[in-house]
């Protein structure tokens, strides 16, 4: 129903969605050695988008991003299981730097697909410890600095802004921060990227935040408790509880709430286009930009919308695969960026 939809009331976005079908299909052909396609398959499993994404970088990156990502996923799936109780979760998000060099090491734990990633751990390890040591190298110091980080906030709340925002560096600055790294180690960027760590912040962050707001109403109902990262600087100026924002009597606050969040999350999107103007292999340029052009989308549908605490709010996969197609250039990121900005104005 959902393509017949697309032909009927937006025609022009069903070729980008036959093509995105079959980026889509290609991202799941399997490298030929069991254990990277271990790795791959399970790539396009907790993340199908990424999956994607990824088959634009140069064949050098692919797989030590593929890892990098995998490693991340466990250590997050670890923080995110509620069943796990605190003297042993912290600990392990502590140690995890440690545990992915234990070719021994696998855990009980996530749910859905993570189950399977973390019983077969070591089939992740097996393929990290194959890579260069130089990539090795940043995914563990990564790895060990988000470990810390998540353990914090397991021990305590989001309740300013300043809290939000070293947050979301723990659990997404420091991917920019390590991708950057990568991209220096690769060769394929200028080695300035290693040191490039507060631009690198700021494209985690805006992607970071982007998701705490999209995904509130999943949050809070998450059982057995929700985890929420609203900070309490900026909701407390709305309203006494943050569940209170789901009664529609409620309405008007929780927009007005909304609206300072997504203008909250707006403030790194400058910090976000000075990083992508300084990538130059074209590969490289369209793994950044994509997601962000998501996220910037994604804001400008949530601004103003009583919808994000009612139900998903969401680009249409149409306009998801036009974009996958028509990024090539920093002139098109500022194009979209400003069509997207053009329409949070208006609203």
């Amino acid at each position: 129903m959902g393509i017949v939809r697309t032909i009927i009331e937006q025609p022009e976005e069903f070729p980008p969605l036959v093509q995105m079908a079959w980026a889509a299909h290609k991202a799941k052909r399997l490298p030929k050695e069991p254990n990277l396609a271990f790795c791959y398959d399970m790539l396009n499993r907790v993340s199908r988008s990424f999956a994607i994404v990824i088959q634009q970088l140069p064949i050098e990156l692919r797989d030590p991003v593929c890892i990098f990502y995998l490693v991340l996923r466990a250590l997050d799936t670890v923080e995110d299981d509620m069943a796990i109780p605190a003297p042993e979760k912290l600990p392990t998000l502590i140690s995890f730097h440690e545990k992915i060099y234990d070719r021994q090491f696998k855990s009980q734990c996530g749910y859905g697909a993570y189950v399977r990633l973390m019983n077969q751990y070591p089939r992740v390890t097996d393929v990290y410890l194959r890579l260069d040591p130089k990539y090795q190298k940043v995914i563990a110091d990564i790895t060990r600095r988000m470990g810390a980080g998540m353990a914090k906030y397991i021990q305590q709340d989001v309740e300013t802004i300043a809290d939000y925002d070293e947050y979301c560096h723990f659990v997404a600055g420091l991917v920019g921060v390590g991708l950057s790294q990568l991209f220096a180690q690769s060769g394929l960027e200028k080695a300035a990227f290693a040191d490039m760590e507060t631009l690198s912040n700021h494209m985690g962050l805006f992607l970071q935040k982007t998701n705490i707001i999209r995904d509130f109403l999943e949050d809070i109902e998450e059982e057995p408790a929700p985890r929420m990262f609203w900070p309490k600087e900026i909701w407390g100026l709305y309203g006494e509880a943050l569940a209170d924002f789901k009664d529609p009597s409620n309405a008007s606050q929780a927009v007005q709430c909304l609206n300072h969040m997504v203008t909250d999350a707006l403030r790194h999107a400058p910090e976000c286009l000075r990083y992508m103007g300084q990538v130059r292999d074209p590969q490289n340029f369209r793994f950044c930009a994509i997601p962000q052009i998501m996220a910037v989308g994604t804001l400008a549908l949530c601004y103003n919308n009583p919808k994000v605490f009612t139900g998903v709010v969401k680009m249409r996969r149409g306009q998801v695969a036009s974009f996958l197609l028509q990024v090539q250039t920093m002139k098109d990121v500022y194009l979209i960026f400003h069509q997207f900005a053009t329409t949070i104005a208006t609203k």
